[in-house]
């Protein structure tokens, strides 16, 4: 569905309305947690006047994300950047997420044009000294999302964008939920697993996904 989708947009005249000094970006991701599909993240350059109602994505109700989500990408500078679960086994997802946020920066500094005076990071670290290609001054925020206006808009778009993708990988893998669940450890989710096994869309390093896959130990022989 989003295959041949832009990672990055800008208007115009953003970057050209930010003076030296001042261009703040956003990151946040979403998806770390689930079982199956990508980790997704997103930077946010705002623009003036921002979208009003910014916030933590998982405090907005979808109909509010989804205008706001819209908002975003026509009227800010963003970048999104997609790690699918063959690579989040590769890295762990620490790495992942790390290299997410890593690529989505650069494609929103593309985007613009120029570098980013400050990169803004949900949590409590940032992917500076941990990722290679990071080279952006950070500082991390804890429950940035919520207190950061920038960071609120990435996550809003890192959540939409990687719920639509799952939205789309359940018309091809019908079993898991996943128009429900995005891929989380859901009751209905760990049911499905058991019952169908895991697709290729599923975390491998990840313990639920991994334990299925685990052979059998052949019982112990007892020698009369």
């Amino acid at each position: 569905m989003l295959a041949t989708s832009p990672l990055y947009g800008c208007p115009a005249d953003l970057a050209a309305l930010c003076p030296p000094g001042a261009l703040i970006v956003g990151v946040d991701e979403a998806g770390r947690g689930p079982l199956a599909g990508p980790v997704v993240a997103s930077a946010v350059a705002l623009c003036k006047p921002r979208p009003g109602g910014l916030d933590d994505s998982k405090k907005l109700v979808a109909a509010k994300r989804s205008v706001l989500d819209e908002q975003i990408r026509r009227r800010c500078a963003w970048g999104v950047a997609v790690i699918d679960a063959p690579e989040i086994d590769r890295h762990n997802i620490f790495g992942a997420t790390m290299l997410a946020m890593t690529l989505a920066v650069a494609r929103v500094a593309e985007a613009l044009g120029r570098a980013p005076d400050m990169v803004l990071v949900d949590g409590n670290l940032t992917p500076k000294g941990r990722c290679e290609g990071w080279r952006w001054p950070a500082r991390a925020i804890v429950g940035g999302d919520g207190r950061e206006p920038a960071i609120g808009a990435a996550s809003i778009l890192a959540k939409e964008w990687r719920d639509r993708l799952m939205a789309a990988a359940a018309l091809d893998h019908p079993h898991y939920g996943w128009e429900r669940n995005k891929g989380y450890g859901t009751r209905e989710h760990l049911d499905a697993l058991r019952r169908h096994g895991p697709c290729a869309l599923h975390r491998r390093s990840f313990a639920p996904v991994a334990q299925l896959e685990m052979p059998l130990e052949r019982p112990m022989e007892i020698s009369a």
